[in-house]
């Protein structure tokens, strides 16, 4: 007899269509990331198990949204799906013949993360020639002190990783609000710079767009180009944009006003936008698209914050719902509005809020995910678990991401993914002890592993109160290294772009797939794009 409530099945024909006609859906990879990073459909958003109930409500906000989940045969979706429906989901399915079935209806798998966007870069490129300088010549201009200025257009935290010498960092959706004040001669050549190619590309063509006056060129294959071309990079740099001058402002909003009427983006209200969250048959994102200080300082209740040209990079992270209404805020105008161009032009629905006054940004502080309820728990301070762990009786589990396992964590914890701990209880993997204390960084996840983990060992289990953080606090000590893997280190793909330590050819194999993105662009027809 069938069970009633196991998952419905969905086809990969519909979920096609689906995004053909652009209709909400949410297709779901449910493996950890390096995994997904092997191989999916373009449009798939990565929400591991492990991490399912932290994530799932900000990035697929409405319970009525269709979702289909697969895992290429981990044993996964399923678990997911229970999950999900547990957490209030009423359309949730699985895909069908999972990833065997999505080729065989002709879709394609694309590796690495952030598929969509970074696609969408290498298709602008080829639309629209973005104009681009290879590190040899970059590096001329810069030796004989040409009148150049190197915009880099990542994360501040990205940008002090390492940067191009002399570089400024300006994140992407700064550029044009800000260009006029770093650049002010328009025969200023200007530089646009990320680790790899979509960002600078993006980044260029956006001065392009908004018709700033001065030469602008991306520079080619950023800093993996500038390694690989054998040319040193900085170290902990804080060079920074500056409050921006008042003619600066009204020229930067009037062109980002005509890109974004060109894009074809929409503007909406207050109340429009309370009509749309009030609506729970359609999806709306609401995002902050200003710098983090910004928005600490004072934002839109219920707004998102994710810097502009983060969310045109990592838009598959942030809105997993395809066919989604988005809805960006910025009191400037000029952030929302090139963000918005570049949204609209990936074929998303997409509004800039208008009519915002200073009132209007009255929550401070920083965002908290919306996260399911957790009952009682049983809960230790660091100070009392140090005690426990010179007895022979109490285990720590830490949830916490592998690489902040492996800088430091308290001694014999063991690292594990939630997804493996029933695996790892069948194959007697668990450490055995007579009660267990789990953690993370804030003990956020590790909350949600108590009552399977007690479940599955029949033992007590303690929360360790705020975390590996509280721990490190009380000045404890700490073990460093992988001293206790339970799990496989596949949490998390190793993005060929960071940090200086990733050997040649790792990065060159990434130029390489990024140049063939526009070819399984074609082959695999869903995308949408347009570029103006």
């Amino acid at each position: 007899m069938a069970n009633v409530n196991a998952p419905a099945r969905r086809g990969s024909g519909v979920i096609r269509r689906a995004l053909l006609e652009r209709r909400e859906t949410a297709l779901v990879d449910v493996r950890e990331e390096a995994l997904f990073a092997q191989g999916h459909p373009l449009f798939a958003a990565n929400i591991a198990l492990s991490r399912l109930e932290i994530e799932v409500r900000a990035r697929i906000p409405r319970l009525g949204t269709p979702i289909t989940l697969y895992d290429n045969g981990a044993g996964l979706a399923v678990r997911a799906a229970e999950r999900l429906m547990a957490l209030g989901y009423t359309d949730v399915a699985l895909l069908e013949d999972d990833l065997a079935g999505w080729r065989a209806a002709g879709g394609v798998l694309f590796s690495d993360v952030n598929s969509p966007s970074k696609a969408f870069g290498e298709w602008v490129e080829h639309q629209r020639h973005t104009p681009s300088l290879a590190a040899e010549q970059v590096k001329a201009l810069l030796d004989r002190q040409a009148e150049v200025v190197v915009l880099d257009v990542r994360r501040f935290d990205e940008y002090q990783t390492m940067n191009i010498p002399g570089s400024i960092s300006v994140p992407g959706a700064e550029l044009v609000l800000r260009v006029r004040d770093l650049a002010p001669s328009p025969s200023t050549r200007i530089i646009v710079n990320c680790a790899g190619r979509t960002r600078s590309i993006i980044g260029a063509q956006s001065l392009v767009n908004a018709g700033i006056a001065n030469p602008v060129f991306a520079l080619r294959n950023g800093t993996i180009g500038w390694t690989l071309a054998g040319y040193a990079l900085e170290q902990g740099q804080r060079r920074r944009y500056g409050p921006p001058d008042a003619d600066g402002c009204r020229l930067a909003a009037e062109d980002a006003r005509r890109v974004a009427d060109r894009a074809g983006v929409k503007r909406t209200n207050m109340a429009e936008l309370a009509q749309w969250l009030a609506d729970e048959s359609s999806t709306t994102y609401v995002f902050d698209v200003r710098a983090p200080e910004e928005y600490s300082a004072g934002h839109l209740p219920g707004a998102r914050p994710v810097p502009g040209g983060q969310l045109v990079q990592e838009t598959d992270h942030y809105a997993c719902v395809r066919g989604a209404r988005i809805v960006l805020v910025d009191n400037m105008g000029v952030r929302a509005d090139m963000t918005a161009s570049w949204l609209a032009q990936m074929n998303w629905r997409v509004w800039v809020l208008d009519g915002l006054t200073d009132d209007d940004f009255s929550q401070r502080g920083e965002w908290s995910p919306p996260l399911p309820a957790l009952p009682p728990q049983r809960r230790v301070d660091a100070a009392i678990l140090a005690g426990w762990l010179r007895e022979a009786d109490t285990r720590v589990l830490d949830f916490t991401g592998s690489a902040h396992y492996v800088d430091g964590h308290i001694p014999g914890a063991g690292w594990v993914l939630r997804s493996d701990l029933d695996r790892l209880a069948a194959a007697g993997a668990l450490p055995p002890a007579q009660r267990y204390v789990v953690t993370c960084g804030t003990s956020l996840l590790a909350g949600y592993a108590v009552a399977e983990l007690e479940q599955l060992t029949g033992k007590p289990v303690y929360v360790l109160n705020g975390g590996n953080a509280a721990w490190r606090a009380a000045n404890l000590p700490l073990e460093q290294g992988e001293t206790r893997l339970l799990s496989p280190r596949i949490d998390r793909y190793r993005r060929p772009y960071e940090g200086t330590d990733v050997p040649a050819p790792t990065m060159q194999a990434y130029l390489d797939w990024e140049f063939g993105l526009v070819a399984q662009l074609a082959e695999d027809g869903t995308h949408g794009f347009s570029v103006i």
